[in-house]
């Protein structure tokens, strides 16, 4: 069994869900059922599936646990973006977390790259 707790990709996503939680509570109350719980749920998705796949027994289990997280770094990337189009978020407050979320999908990417590699050469 991995340790997730180790993971830069985790504790990145993990900061990611804190920040998104933050920054979503003011957006429009009319997108309460709408961006707001969308976004929500694909962030908490990403270090979620990093943990579950971090408890898996099997290679191929665990890097499809983590392409599942990968996807949902990539969905709330666009949600952010979406957010700030639509006025939800300050430019600061979209530069700052859209560039937590750019991180956490490069730094996430890097480590199922490294796994593939890992996982060819054997």
């Amino acid at each position: 069994m991995r340790d997730h707790r180790k993971l830069k990709a985790f504790d990145l996503a993990d900061r990611l869900v804190l920040e998104v939680y933050r920054r979503t509570k003011c957006f429009s109350r009319e997108e309460q059922f709408g961006l707001t719980s969308q976004t929500r749920r694909a962030v908490i998705a990403v270090p979620s599936n990093i943990v579950e796949g971090c408890g898996r027994r099997t290679e191929p289990d665990y890097l499809r646990f983590l392409e599942i997280a990968f996807g949902s770094a990539q969905e709330v990337e666009y949600q952010l973006t979406l957010a700030r189009r639509l006025g939800y978020l300050t430019p600061e407050d979209a530069s700052a977390v859209e560039s937590l979320a750019s991180e956490t999908c490069r730094v996430h990417n890097a480590l199922i790259q490294a796994l593939r590699t890992s996982s060819a050469n054997v």
